[in-house]
C-alpha cells in the first residue's frame, strides 16, 4: 500500500521516547524502551502521576520526568516519538495530540476505538508529515515468521485457518467490553493472516456469541470467514471463555495450498508437508532451522520498536504503518458489523461508510484533509499520497 511521506529524525544519537500509559502493558513498554540501546526513555505520562512513578520503580527503570500532560512533558523533554499504551478509547486523543505536537507515534493495537477515528488519525498523520504505526507484535514472532516462509513454498493458497481457545480472567475493562474477543484480541490473528498470505480482506461473514458460563459482559466467542484478495479464504474461530485444552496465545494455524499444507501450534516449529517435491522447500526449512525458525531479531514488542526506529532513520515505512493497518482493523469492525446484522459485509463499503462518519465528526481543522482522502482499496493503493521518504 502507498502511504504518505513522513519526517525522519535528523540526529544520530538514540531516539528520545515518551511512554503514555503506565498500566501493565505500559510497564512492558517501559522495560522494552529501557533495554533498547538505540532508544532512550525521557518521560512517562499517565492520568495518575503516582502510578507512573510506581511503574518506573517496579520496572527498575531510572527515574525520568512524569506528568499528566503530554504537551507539557514534550515541551520539557523534546522527544522524537511517543509510545501510546493507553486504553483503546484514549488512542484518538493521545495520538492526535502527539501528531499535532509534531511527534511520531507508535501505538498499541487497536489503531483506534472506531474505524472512523482510525481514519481520522491516518489523515492527521499524513497532514502532519509524521510517522504513525501500530505495534502488531505477532509479526515479530519467530514461529509466525517461519510459517510465512513455508507458506511461500505451498504455491497458490486456498485456505488459512486459526483456532484460538483460552480462558483468561483479566478483570477490568476487557470483561466489560461489548466485543472483547473481536475488538481486543482478534486483531492479532487477523493481521497475522494478512502478513502470512500478503493479502487484504474483501468480505466477511461472522457470528458472535457468549456462552452461558461466560464471565464477560460482551460476546466472548466468534467464528468468522473472510474472503481475501486472490480468492483466499481465512477462517477464524475462537473463544475467551474456553477452559481446557487451551491453545497458544498465538492460536493454532493451518495453511492449505496447491502443493501441500503447513501447520503451526503457535509455539513450536511449523510443520509442512508437500504433495509433490517443491523447489526451494528444503532450503526454506533449513534456513528456518538455522535462524531459529527464521526469527526476526529482536522479537515481540522489541521488534515493533526496532522497526519503528528503522523507519524514522531511513524513511522506509514499516509494514504496520497506520495507513496499512487500517485494513487489519477493518477486519475487526467488519466482523462486528456482520455479527450484528447477520449479513455478509463488504470491506470497501465499510471503509466508505467509516470515511463519511469521520468527515462528519471531524473538527474544522482536519475536515478538509479528510474530505480529500480516499479509503484504501483491498489489494491496491489508497489512504495515502506517496512513499515514506
Amino acid at each position: 500500500m502507498t502511504v504518505g511521506a513522513f519526517r525522519t529524525v535528523d540526529h544520530h544519537g538514540p531516539l528520545r521516547a515518551v511512554v503514555v500509559g503506565a498500566g501493565a502493558m505500559g510497564r512492558a513498554w517501559l522495560n522494552t524502551v529501557d533495554a533498547s540501546p538505540t532508544v532512550d526513555l525521557v518521560g512517562v505520562v499517565d492520568l495518575d502521576p503516582n502510578a507512573a512513578t510506581a511503574a518506573l520503580s517496579a520496572c527498575g527503570v531510572p527515574p525520568v520526568p512524569v506528568s499528566t500532560s503530554l504537551s507539557a512533558l514534550a515541551e520539557a523533554t523534546l522527544p522524537d516519538l511517543v509510545v501510546d499504551v493507553t486504553i483503546p478509547s484514549a488512542h484518538y486523543s493521545v495520538t492526535r495530540e502527539a501528531l499535532d505536537l509534531g511527534l511520531a507515534v507508535l501505538g498499541e493495537k487497536p489503531l483506534a476505538a472506531t474505524l472512523a477515528e482510525a481514519i481520522g488519525l491516518v489523515v492527521a498523520a499524513e497532514r502532519a508529515g509524521r510517522l504513525f504505526a501500530v505495534s502488531q507484535n505477532r509479526r515479530h514472532s519467530p514461529g509466525l515468521a517461519a510459517l510465512r516462509r513455508q507458506v511461500w513454498t505451498l504455491g497458490a493458497v486456498g485456505t488459512v485457518s486459526t483456532e484460538f481457545f483460552r480462558a483468561p480472567r483479566f478483570g477490568g475493562f476487557r470483561e466489560e467490553m461489548e466485543h472483547p474477543l473481536l475488538l481486543d484480541m482478534a486483531i492479532h490473528p487477523f493481521d497475522a493472516a494478512r502478513y502470512l498470505v500478503g493479502g487484504d480482506p474483501v468480505t466477511v461473514w461472522c457470528e458472535e456469541f457468549n456462552p452461558h458460563w461466560s464471565w464477560y459482559r460482551g460476546d466472548a466467542a466468534a467464528t468468522a470467514i473472510f474472503e481475501m484478495t486472490g480468492g483466499v479464504r481465512y477462517l477464524y474461530t475462537g473463544s475467551w471463555c474456553a477452559p481446557g485444552l487451551e491453545t497458544s496465545w498465538n492460536g493454532r494455524w493451518r495453511v492449505s495450498g496447491r502443493h501441500g499444507a503447513a501447520v503451526w501450534d503457535g509455539e513450536g516449529e511449523p510443520v509442512v508437508e508437500h504433495a509433490v517435491p517443491v523447489a526451494g522447500a528444503a532450503e526454506a526449512a533449513a534456513e528456518s532451522r538455522a535462524r531459529g525458525w527464521g526469527s526476526p531479531s529482536p522479537t515481540d514488542i522489541a521488534g515493533s520498536l526496532a522497526d519503528f526506529e528503522h523507519a524514522l532513520r531511513t524513511g522506509l515505512a514499516p509494514s504496520t504503518v497506520a495507513a496499512d493497518n487500517l485494513l487489519s482493523l477493518a477486519m475487526v469492525h467488519g466482523a462486528i458489523a456482520s455479527a450484528g446484522t447477520g449479513t455478509r459485509v463488504v470491506i470497501a463499503d465499510l471503509l466508505a461508510e467509516a470515511h463519511r462518519d469521520a468527515v462528519d465528526g471531524a473538527d474544522e481543522d482536519l475536515r478538509p484533509a479528510l474530505r480529500d482522502w480516499r479509503p484504501p482499496t483491498p489489494g491496491g493503493n489508497g489512504g495515502g499520497s506517496g512513499a515514506g521518504t
